[in-house]
């Protein structure tokens, strides 16, 4: 074999490699890649006690129960299914019933979910794009001056 051909054969070989790397990659982080996953969704495909994920959907009007301290109780729904959430610590400013919120932590075996972070919509006509998404596509409709039935009315 000359020269050449070697050098051909090790680059072939390592971007097999590269290659093979990047697919059991892409395949080992194929459920983790969603953005959110919403009540619904839950309820579709139970996510294992302890995995941390990321839950998004709007607060229940009339859930958010303040406890001792920094603790919050509240429940987050899609409008056709509801999680209940517990979290300690600072809420954003803008967080409120009714809005947009994404919260990121992990489920306990009793279905409640432990969040560390709560992210909030960040001005009156925002939503994060994914959350839009998923609301529309479960027939949530969205816009201003729109109520849904989890603040009374339809």
């Amino acid at each position: 074999m000359t020269r050449k051909q070697r050098r051909g054969v090790l680059i072939s070989v390592g971007v097999g490699v590269l290659m093979l790397a990047v697919g059991l990659v892409l395949f080992a982080m194929r459920d983790s890649i969603v953005f959110f996953h919403t009540p619904s969704d839950l309820a579709e495909k139970p996510i294992a006690v302890g995995q941390r994920f990321r839950l998004g959907g709007l607060v229940a009007a009339g859930s958010v129960k303040r406890g001792e301290g920094a603790k919050v109780d509240f429940v987050v729904t899609d409008t056709l299914k509801e999680v209940p959430v517990v979290y300690e610590g600072v809420l954003p400013d803008l967080f409120r019933e009714g809005q947009g919120v994404v919260a990121e932590g992990t489920l306990t075996a009793q279905g409640t979910f432990v969040a560390d972070t709560v992210l909030a919509k960040h001005d009156e006509n925002y939503m994060p794009p994914a959350v839009a998404k998923a609301l529309q596509e479960r027939g949530v409709k969205l816009g201003k001056g729109v109520t849904h039935p989890a603040e009374g009315t339809q």
